[in-house]
């Protein structure tokens, strides 16, 4: 090959790589002022606008706290300062908001709608619950809310606005003279019994147990008042009346929380009305002057004295002993401080509450004796009280000598509450069988009956219970009216605390007062004093 041919061979070659070189060069300019891939078929998501449900609940998440800020809205400016105006109104009231119904938008839509329930709280825990509604366009291809006063409320119209008043409540439940017991001014009274009677008002007036003390109104552009939104009663509306007293509840509520341990006191008319069911703080939350059942101790000899004069031919007139102390069967038992009368009347000795007599008496019955005497008072009865759990007491007939013994001073297996208590000393006063009562209009079913004992034993018990707030255990209440009543003191547990005891009558009230570890019926009878003076 010729040396001009190798030449021209070689700077063919030169050329080439030059060209290739620039072509590689052209290609990765090209490459890089390219636009970037898509993301798979349907293109870059990034950007892609919010759906209308999505900007109802971004929305409503800042309606929430009360700053529209930066919110997906129309006119910020005016939504900021409506919103902002009404929380003002309704001083400070929280809201919460939860997004309903947003139906399916098609493609092209430019308004929509979505519903929303609204609830705002306010003081006192009064709760204004509504359903809303939110209209949304597409404005510049993105949804917003469409601000308006309805918005709001959905009867708010333009130049309006929302105004909160206090307002006197009328009662869901009224006394048997009118007064509130729940809604209206009845804070405090009835307080064990605020959830019974809050539940049954509930159940008989459509579901509105409490009442609101507030009141939203929709007033217009001169601030006149347009429509009443939440909190206002109607005038054909009438509370559920109860056979409570709010005086007798007042003063028996006064005179247990006056109490240093757990005290109640329940009381009722003759005709079976509860007049006032109270219990202090002590006593605990549970409605035990309702339910709670405890040994009666004396105050049970009712029901002894009751048995023997049926059933063992005496009178309250009869000579009985009563020494200090007796052995009767393999049971000691003794007077309180050992006090011996000697021999004197059934009278005397139920006025100075003898154990050592009625524990005798009563092992002188038949072994189902005192339970029957139990039952002419009410004391195995069951009752179902609307809206109340109740248990008036458990008297069985006794297995053995030794435990009759005990039940004859109301020990042992005797079990009453304070509620039957209050029943016995009413069967005592009415002279019949009683049906305790909550409710006018509401009937208290009776499940298990009972008959009260004869008149004549009846009247001879009266005599007897007079005689002890006269001359025997309870004569501190003397000055107190003309009161029937028995003392009791029961031991509790190992023994070592009592229950103290004051069960009877006045007039048509008859009541019963229960002190738990007050060893002694003494702070009983005064608490019976107390009630009475209220």
């Amino acid at each position: 090959m010729s040396p001009a041919r190798k030449r021209g061979i070689l700077i063919g070659a030169v050329l080439a790589v030059v060209a290739v070189v620039v072509a590689a060069v052209v290609l990765l300019v090209q490459e890089d002022q390219a636009p970037a891939a898509t993301d798979g078929p349907g293109g870059s998501t990034e950007g892609a606008p919010e759906s209308p449900a999505q900007i109802a609940t971004r929305f409503l998440r800042q309606f929430d706290t009360g700053d529209l800020t930066g919110a997906p809205v129309d006119d910020p400016a005016a939504a900021t300062a409506a919103l902002s105006a009404t929380r003002g109104a309704l001083s400070g009231a929280s809201v919460k908001t939860v997004l309903g119904e947003v139906p399916t938008t098609p493609g092209e839509a430019t308004t929509t709608s979505a519903t929303f329930h609204a609830s705002w709280t306010f003081a006192g825990d009064n709760v204004w619950k509504y359903e809303g509604k939110l209209e949304l366009v597409r404005n510049a291809g993105k949804w917003v809310v469409r601000w308006a006063p309805s918005v709001i409320h959905p009867k708010l119209e333009a130049g309006q606005q929302l105004s909160l008043t206090p307002v006197s409540a009328k009662p869901v439940v009224a006394d048997r003279d009118g007064k509130a017991l729940v809604g209206g001014d009845a804070a405090g009274v009835a307080p064990i019994l605020q959830g019974a009677l809050s539940k049954v008002a509930s159940e008989q007036n459509g579901g509105t147990g409490t009442a609101a003390s507030v009141a939203v109104s929709r007033l217009d552009a001169s601030g006149k008042p347009v429509e009443t939104l939440f909190g206002q009663t109607k005038e054909t509306d009438q509370p559920l009346v109860s056979t409570l007293s709010v005086a007798s509840q007042s003063a028996a509520q006064k005179a247990v929380d006056g109490f240093g341990g757990p005290a109640i006191i329940v009381a009722m008319k003759t005709s079976g009305d509860l007049l006032a069911v109270a219990q202090n703080g002590a006593a605990g939350n549970q409605p035990k002057a309702l339910s709670g059942l405890y040994s009666p101790g004396s105050a049970f000899k009712i029901a002894t004295a009751t048995a023997a004069l049926q059933q063992s031919g005496i009178s309250a007139d009869s000579p009985v002993a009563c020494p200090g102390s007796e052995q009767i069967g393999t049971r000691t038992l003794k007077n309180d401080n050992g006090f011996d009368l000697g021999t004197v009347s059934v009278k005397t000795a139920f006025a100075a509450s003898c154990n050592t007599t009625f524990g005798r008496l009563a092992g002188q019955l038949p072994a189902d004796g005192l339970a029957k005497a139990a039952n002419q008072f009410g004391l195995n009865a069951d009752f179902e009280i609307p809206g109340l759990a109740t248990e008036t007491g458990k008297v069985e007939p006794s297995s053995s000598g030794d435990e009759q013994v005990e039940a004859g001073i109301g020990q042992g297996k005797v079990q009453v509450s304070p509620l039957g208590a209050a029943l016995m000393a009413a069967t005592v006063a009415a002279g019949k069988p009683v049906v305790p009562k909550l409710w006018q209009g509401l009937e208290t079913k009776v499940n298990t009956g009972y008959q009260a004992p004869s008149p004549g034993v009846l009247n001879q018990i009266r005599a007897m219970m007079r005689e002890v707030c006269t001359t025997g255990t309870a004569k501190a209440l003397k000055s107190s009216g003309a009161v029937f009543g028995k003392t009791g003191t029961a031991q509790f547990g190992s023994g070592a605390g009592a229950n103290g005891w004051f069960v009877g009558y006045r007039g048509d009230v008859a009541f019963a007062v229960m002190l738990e570890g007050s060893n002694d019926s003494e702070p009983a009878v005064q608490l019976a004093a107390k009630f009475l003076a209220g």
